[in-house]
């Protein structure tokens, strides 16, 4: 019995499903919590509750949600501590209680269908491929399997979410995403996924690239940057995607202060780097870094920084130096002194 195949049993001893989208999530993890939903559905399961924490603060991400009536609500830990024995936790696109989520630790989780690397993912079903380019692909493959109905917004949701992960095909593709692709093509909105490729920008995420752009420094091909203090995090990835491309860098990182907690976010087209590895290794002791080779990011909480908070400019002094030190060590890069 293939994987898709036992999900439905897992599904059937529940009466609800928490769905637990990561900390801010994006299409790929909305998607893959929409079909993961509607599988939940198609077994009986009334009650499907997406839930996610932290913002939706990426104009894409908050286009993805109102145009596809996505149901979400905020995550409360207390809904897991607390609930029925019959009530399921599942997690896509992220894997660990902990990581990059909410979830206390330790807490037992029934599903997860995740393509992030991880060791060690506990849960009773796990659907866990490193080589995919997007949970979404895997969702797909389990819509098609189980002969879901497939209407035109899970279509919509689900192909722009592999697009999304996978820059139109160009990062991380395999031939699954393809064959998926195929199979959401005819029932998507178009027009919709014009929409959603195309959102308007704000000036706080425009200001933050700027003030990225205006802080790089490039070594041995490593574009290392930050963006100060934002209110919109997501404007990171945004930036750090723009940056990748100038000529001549193989590896950008550009990090920032978003309230409480320094959020870092990596690109490297170099093979010889692996992204998700520089994050965790530089990273892992004061917060939580990951990723796959040439994407990846990390979040370290403020409170290491403490005794610095009463003065922005020279918090955001200290934040600079010590998290560029981190990383041009981990890189194994000529400090400013060239050693």
């Amino acid at each position: 019995m293939s994987q898709p195949q036992q999900l439905p049993e897992i599904l059937e001893e529940g009466s609800e499903i928490n769905i637990v989208c990561h900390n801010n999530p994006d299409p790929d993890c909305l998607a893959s919590a929409l079909a993961l939903g509607r599988i939940a559905a198609a077994a009986g399961i009334d009650e499907q509750r997406i839930l996610y924490s932290g913002d939706i603060s990426h104009q894409q991400n908050r286009a993805f949600v109102n145009l596809l009536d996505i149901d979400l609500k905020p995550f409360d830990p207390t809904t897991v501590q607390n609930r029925k024995p019959d009530s399921l936790l599942a997690f896509v696109d992220h894997s660990i209680p902990g990581e990059n989520n909410t979830v206390p630790p330790d807490t037992a989780v029934d599903i997860v269908i995740d393509h992030h690397p991880a060791e060690d993912i506990d849960a009773r079903f796990v659907d866990h491929r490193e080589e995919l380019g997007a949970a979404a692909t895997i969702l797909t493959e389990y819509v098609r399997i189980l002969d879901i109905e497939l209407d035109s917004d899970l279509a919509t949701a689900l192909l722009f979410a592999i697009r999304s992960d996978t820059l139109d095909f160009l990062r991380g593709a395999a031939q699954e995403e393809y064959d998926a692709a195929g199979y959401l093509h005819e029932k998507a909105d178009q027009e919709m996924l014009r929409q959603l490729s195309t959102p308007s920008v704000s000036g706080g995420t425009l200001d933050a690239i700027s003030t990225a752009i205006d802080n790089r420094n490039i070594t041995q091909a490593v574009l290392i940057s930050h963006v100060g203090r934002t209110t919109e995090r997501d404007a990171l990835p945004q930036a750090v995607d723009y940056l990748v491309r100038l000529e001549g860098v193989q590896t950008a990182i550009v990090f920032g202060l978003v309230d409480d907690t320094i959020h870092i976010s990596a690109r490297s087209p170099d093979a010889r780097v692996n992204a998700g590895s520089i994050l965790k290794k530089a990273f892992e002791d004061v917060g939580s870094g990951g990723g796959h080779h040439d994407v990846a990011g990390g979040e370290i909480p403020l409170g290491i920084f403490a005794d610095y908070t009463s003065d922005d400019t020279q918090l955001l002094d200290i934040v600079e130096q010590v998290i560029t030190a981190r990383l041009v060590a981990e890189l194994n890069l000529p400090d400013e002194k060239g050693e």
